[in-house]
């Protein structure tokens, strides 16, 4: 098998489109809002807390991709937190991994943000009041919606993948996607990353979608890991 196909491509760009919402649908509907130009949603400050893998960053990124938008990381140099009138949507992520200096440079960006009618979209791994930070950004963080995020159950990214496997012009055999979500990284990127590659690997061996294959494939993945 030629390398090409165990590189698989994690790194395609993060949108809204490509979010499989599940039991999220009221919030991907509200986070459009944000990233379109003009509109003025109901609250201006939204944070999402969930279990990793449950899209947090997935969101953020794709919010980064609208007009007038900063997406700032927990590891984001000090010039990051400064206002800009230019920047209307602010999205920062991995706010329970904010150093003691980022956090004051948080709280003054939220008082900015909130002077001047910006908008921001914060993620972290817990609710605000359980977050280890400075009691005046976690309020600061509580002070729009907040939202947990809900990771798929397996009905659901099974459901996924299906419809992603269809959409490539293949079926797999039944007891493919059973198998990938239970021997294979359990975030939806990362799935549907193995799906391509697997969909890649069959059309080049010509040979149908089956276990053995996605076996095979799985074995080379980890293997070229090691």
């Amino acid at each position: 098998m030629r390398q090409l196909l165990l590189e698989l491509d994690t790194g395609s760009p993060q949108t809204l489109d490509n979010f499989v919402a599940g039991r999220n649908r009221e919030l991907a509907a509200l986070l459009a809002q944000f990233a379109t130009a003009g509109a003025i949603p109901s609250e201006r400050f939204v944070y999402l807390w969930g279990e990793a893998g449950a899209g947090k960053s997935h969101l953020l990124h794709a919010l980064a991709t609208a007009p007038a938008a900063r997406y700032i990381g927990a590891d984001a140099d000090a010039g990051a937190f400064v206002f800009t009138p230019a920047i209307r949507l602010y999205l920062l992520d991995d706010c329970d991994a904010l150093a003691p200096d980022a956090q004051i440079a948080a709280f003054a960006l939220f008082n900015q943000i909130r002077e001047h009618g910006a908008l921001l979209v914060s993620a972290g791994a817990l609710p605000p009041a359980q977050l280890a930070l400075r009691e005046d950004l976690r309020t600061r963080l509580g002070w729009g919606l907040i939202y947990q995020l809900h990771g798929l159950t397996d009905e659901e990214k099974i459901d996924a993948l299906r419809q992603a496997a269809a959409g490539r012009g293949f079926t797999p055999s039944p007891d493919v996607l059973p198998y990938l979500i239970t021997h294979f990284r359990r975030d939806m990127r990362s799935l549907s990353a193995m799906l391509e590659a697997l969909d890649r690997y069959s059309l080049e061996t010509r040979r149908p979608v089956t276990l053995p294959l996605l076996r095979h494939l799985l074995q080379q993945e980890n293997q070229n890991r090691d």
